[in-house]
């Protein structure tokens, strides 16, 4: 039996897809003061945490997960905003995360590189093809601690990283599992446009724990290991 864990970080976020659990046999628990769930998923084990947001909680979550209950891929869904190609209510799974906040540029280093270690991680092309088949926006993904509204930080992400959409944690979820040899994909649906309006957009959305994200995760994953 594997164990296939889910990392949300929002509690907005999360209670969709508690509730699917719930309905489904989870059950519900605490552990170390973060929410968490378990149950049977075809067969397999299936964990989920509610991590809390930015890169920090994001890696001590992916972390335990892996070190206490052997995760061997980690599935993160969450709301991000629009850099550029997607708008308000686009699915878009990431074909790459980047620490774009990560910064040592005074020591001749380019913004998000890491000194001797990768610094993209790109995401397994077994699940991305999955992600193609549920009709999902493919694309690079940025991270950084940071709620982003500026359009000249938007511009410039965009020109050196490429990415089409920013959160606070995909990308060190991607490090720590990178450095584990664990799976990770991040589904992101896009909450704003990362603009003046972007606080008022996410919050509308994040409130209403709508119940996109968990369908669509759960759709992907019946077909990944229903077949």
């Amino acid at each position: 039996m594997k164990t296939i864990a889910v990392l949300i970080a929002d509690t907005h976020e999360y209670n969709p897809f508690c509730k699917w659990a719930t309905e489904n046999g989870a059950e519900n628990f605490e552990e170390n003061g973060m929410r968490m769930l378990k149950m049977t998923f075809c067969g397999d084990r299936l964990v989920a945490m509610l991590s809390n947001t930015g890169k920090v909680n994001a890696a001590i979550a992916a972390t335990h997960l892996i070190l206490k209950y052997g995760a061997e891929e980690i599935y993160n869904i969450g709301f991000s905003g629009a850099v550029k190609g997607v708008r308000r209510g686009d699915l878009v799974a990431g074909s790459s995360c980047t620490e774009c906040d990560f910064d040592l540029t005074p020591l001749g280093y380019e913004l998000g590189e890491k000194p001797d270690q990768k610094y993209v991680y790109e995401t397994d092309p077994e699940l991305l093809e999955l992600c193609k088949e549920q009709n999902l926006y493919i694309g690079a993904l940025g991270t950084g601690d940071m709620f982003l509204t500026s359009n000249e930080k938007k511009a410039d992400f965009h020109r050196r990283f490429g990415i089409c959409a920013f959160d606070m944690e995909s990308g060190a979820i991607a490090s720590v599992c990178d450095r584990y040899g664990v799976k990770s994909l991040s589904i992101r649906k896009i909450s704003d446009d990362s603009e003046e309006t972007a606080s008022e957009d996410y919050r509308a959305m994040n409130k209403s724990e709508e119940m996109g994200l968990t369908d669509t995760l759960i759709a992907l994953l019946i077909k990944k290991y229903n077949g």
